[in-house]
């Protein structure tokens, strides 16, 4: 029986944050930012594992507490995200058929039943799916001159979220490439094999910190829960 095993990168910096501390371990409500991201996936019953790959040199992830029971820490991050998933792939040593959700370790604010219905909707789907949201929005192209150029049709277009959900064999395969300047996310990978990832409606509150007033947002949202 194939197993669901949870994949979080965190080596990265957040450069546009810009703090001098990755925003992954920056404080929220007296906990870091990655904690809460963790906590969600940790507690789920349908997930036997959860990952989280850091950098090699990583200077800030012992000196805090990780209470979380099945976590394990994978020190094979790399200069990319794709770059970390495929290292976090190949120290899992899962089975071919084991289903991995990547998540971003950014995205603190995932519920569980929005995770629940990810599991629930891709189930045993031949390629897989991930977590978006339908643009409702109007969409505006820019010029080089910081002028609206077009208004872009959003009918069809979605906003990609995680956790991405594809079989380990599958998305190992999607990255061999991981420096690919066109692997954005998993299932952008996924995509370039020729396959058509499974989309998830997912929800506004499942949104990626990257300002600093980001913060003050994920912290309401985790308050009210």
């Amino acid at each position: 029986m194939s197993r669901r095993i949870a994949l979080v990168p965190a080596a990265g910096h957040g450069s546009r944050f810009g703090s001098a501390t990755p925003k992954q371990y920056l404080l929220l409500d007296s906990r870091p930012l990655l904690a809460h991201t963790l906590d969600v996936l940790c507690r789920c019953a349908s997930i036997g594992r959860v990952a989280v790959v850091i950098s090699p040199g990583d200077e800030w992830f012992d000196s805090f507490d990780w209470p979380q029971p099945k976590l394990e820490v994978l020190r094979v991050g790399g200069p990319s995200r794709a770059e970390s998933v495929a290292g976090g792939l190949a120290a899992l040593a899962a089975d071919a058929d084991d289903w991995v959700l990547v998540h971003d370790a950014a995205r603190c604010c995932l519920s569980p039943d929005a995770l629940q219905r990810l599991l629930d909707e891709v189930g045993d789907d031949a390629i897989g799916g991930l977590l978006a949201q339908p643009v409702a929005d109007t969409v505006k192209r820019a010029s080089p001159q910081g002028r609206v150029a077009a208004t872009v049709p959003r009918d069809g277009l979605w906003l990609a979220q995680t956790p991405q959900m594809f079989r380990a064999g599958l998305l190992a395969e999607a990255l061999q490439d991981a420096a690919n300047p066109a692997i954005t996310d998993e299932a952008s990978a996924i995509e370039l094999l020729g396959h058509a990832p499974r989309l998830v409606e997912g929800e506004a509150q499942n949104f990626k910190v990257t300002w600093p007033q980001d913060l003050v947002l994920a912290a309401a949202i985790l308050a009210a829960r």
